[in-house]
């Protein structure tokens, strides 16, 4: 669906249509929840609209609206959109704020209204007035942007409106057996035995999930590769989505063999359904894309990946791999994986998450090797290096698991155990019975998944990050742990750039996201200041003609700019008119000069179609 973008506060928002709710009014009607066309009532009073779910019989959502209004009791019918990153509806009133140039009277302002059809509500001063839309007007986010893209215009901001914040404090899962979960929050003790851990020492998962006031956005999708998925698992069950099983070519996961239990505890860690019950995982709110089947072989492995990248996958978290030096990967099997990291995602990379292994080997995982995957290295609960956790330089991060005390996972129903003398599952380190759905894990398989969790949380909040740029976010924001002497130029062979955390990754997600949507000045191919050394051919030019006004412009490195690139744009000479305003030099740019309006109407349509927004202006007019 196509993105919008518009000005928002000091950044901006990247918008995209809700697929079924629009807004309707009607000054009179205010109930629209009887009609044959509503399927529900949503909301009774938002931006002045009633929002409402559509009955859509097949239709896509703009077919649908126009046709509702249509309707003899709609007044107006806008859609309702959403930002990303929020899954708060935002529904436009209908009026612009605009901040115009300096320099520019009443009636150059009245042209860009007249250009969209916009009433005049009320002035706030001499550049700065409200507008709004009228029946003859395109909806106000294109409006708006038009406006945006026109010199005339500083700002244009579309009123938008949506449910602000009551402030009630972030609610937490409360899942009975959270407390265990010392990786996502230590507290320096485990629950219901009396070891000691180190406050902290954990992934500050609990942080990331109060800075985003939820545990993420349902629209992430997480494929776990492994073997031995429990999906009848009531941490899993509800939040599978297209699973695949390489070994078999279907849909339906094979279950049952004792020798295959690995993936569900993995499964668990990245995440585990919030359900009250249980446990829960770095990202609870994420689809769970169960692909099952690991395999050597370089068509199963071109298969895994292409298989992630055809149906959504996000992230892919992969807790196996080989450090056997006789089964390095083929060029073949490193190009599968680039593909996903480059181009899944819409070409924006899946993320890929490899464990380094667990062999206490000077080298890793030869998959982890890989420069386009996030290699995952384990630390402990006393935030020191596990020991059987690999090493190596391209150990990108570690994560919290076992190495002193494990981590809370779920268990498969097939999983045998050992049990005691007493029919205790022995399931757990100390043989303390807490049920048989869980089980204690580690190792760099747990690390995995809990980094693959953390990945979908960053792109809860930033979707637009590439793959890329999720691995520059996890390094960046890392806490540095162990003996700072084990670091050189920032990394270090055991912990990568350190330990993950969740928060400052989550913080560090949202300023990019923040700074993508600060507004870029244009600027021309070869004059970026107005500084330099240029060639001028100056004529006067008769206040006889028409053309095309794209601006007024205070400082003259931005004349320079525009004209440059409006001369190589469109070939015709381009008027500069030179006035004093309230002791300002103010200099107002047009392009062309023609002798009658229908030659300029047509250089305005050029312009039009290379992106350039300028108002029809008689050359008498300019002052």
């Amino acid at each position: 669906m196509k993105e919008l973008k518009v000005k928002s506060g000091k950044g901006a928002l990247i918008l995209r249509k809700s697929r079924n709710l629009v807004g309707l009014k009607n000054s009179e009607e205010k109930d629209f929840s009887k009609k044959e066309y509503v399927k529900s009532q949503v909301f009774k009073n938002l931006g002045g609209f009633n929002v409402v779910n559509l009955e859509k019989s097949g239709s896509s959502i703009d077919e649908k609206l126009d046709e509702v209004r249509t309707k003899e009791e709609v007044e107006v019918g806008t859609h309702v959109y959403y930002a990303y990153g929020s899954s708060k509806p935002l529904v436009p009133t209908g009026e612009i704020y605009i901040i115009f140039q300096d320099g520019l009277s009443e009636e150059e302002q009245q042209l860009a209204l007249d250009e969209y059809h916009l009433a005049l509500v009320e002035r706030r001063g001499t550049d700065r007035i409200i507008a709004a839309v009228t029946k003859d007007s395109p909806n106000p986010i294109k409006v708006a942007n038009g406006l945006q893209k026109t010199s005339l215009v500083k700002l244009a901001e579309p009123d938008l409106d949506t449910f602000v914040d009551e402030y009630a404090p972030f609610v937490a899962p409360e899942d009975d057996m959270l407390e265990h979960q010392w990786h996502l929050r230590n507290s320096g003790i485990v629950a219901d035995v009396n070891f000691p851990l180190k406050r902290g020492a954990d992934a500050k998962v609990f942080d990331a999930w109060s800075r985003l006031g939820n545990t993420g956005s349902g629209d992430i999708v997480i494929a776990i590769i492994d073997n031995g998925f429990d999906v009848s698992h009531p941490d899993l069950k509800d939040k599978i989505h297209k699973p695949f099983d390489l070994w078999n070519q279907s849909s339906e996961l094979d279950q049952g063999d004792s020798r295959f239990t690995h993936g569900t505890p993995c499964a668990s860690v990245a995440i585990a359904a919030s359900n009250g019950k249980g446990i829960v995982g770095a990202a609870p709110s994420a689809k769970f894309m169960p692909v099952s089947g690991t395999s050597f072989s370089l068509r199963a492995t071109e298969q895994m990946f292409n298989y992630c990248i055809e149906n959504g996958a996000d992230v892919i978290s992969c807790s196996w791999g080989t450090t056997d030096p006789a089964f390095d990967l083929n060029p073949m099997k490193q190009a599968a994986i680039a593909k996903a990291a480059r181009e899944g995602r819409n070409g924006k990379g899946c993320v890929i998450v490899y464990a380094v292994g667990n062999e206490d080997l000077d080298f890793v995982n030869y998959y982890a090797a890989h420069p386009d995957v996030i290699a995952v290295a384990a630390s402990t609960s006393q935030d020191q290096h596990a020991s059987y956790s690999n090493r190596g330089r391209e150990v990108t991060i570690c994560a919290p698991s076992n190495g002193d005390w494990p981590i809370l996972a779920a268990r498969a129903w097939w999983d045998e155990g050992v049990t005691w003398e007493t029919g205790a599952f022995r399931y757990y380190r100390d043989g303390k019975n807490r049920g048989s759905k869980y089980k204690h894990f580690g190792g760099t398989s747990s690390a995995c998944p809990l980094v693959a969790g953390i990945c979908a949380l960053i792109l809860s909040v930033n979707p637009g990050l590439t793959a890329r740029e999720v691995k520059e976010v996890i390094i960046k924001t890392a806490d540095k742990i162990g003996n700072p002497s084990e670091y050189v130029n920032g990394h270090s062979t055991k912990y990568g750039y350190g330990r993950i955390n969740a928060d400052k990754a989550v913080a560090e997600a949202l300023r990019r996201l923040d700074k993508q949507n600060e507004a870029k000045p244009e600027v021309g191919n070869s004059i970026s200041n107005g500084r330099g050394i240029f060639r001028f051919d100056v004529r006067k030019q008769e206040p006889v003609g028409f053309g095309i006004q794209i601006g007024a412009f205070a400082e003259y490195g931005n004349v320079l700019i525009q004209v440059e690139k409006l001369q190589n744009a469109f070939n015709t000479d381009v008027i500069v008119s030179i006035n004093e305003l309230n002791g300002k030099t103010v200099y107002k740019v047009v392009v062309g000069a023609y002798a009658n309006r229908d030659d300029a109407k047509r250089l305005q349509q050029r312009m039009k179609a290379k992106g350039v927004n300028g108002f029809l202006r008689n050359l008498k007019d300019l002052k």
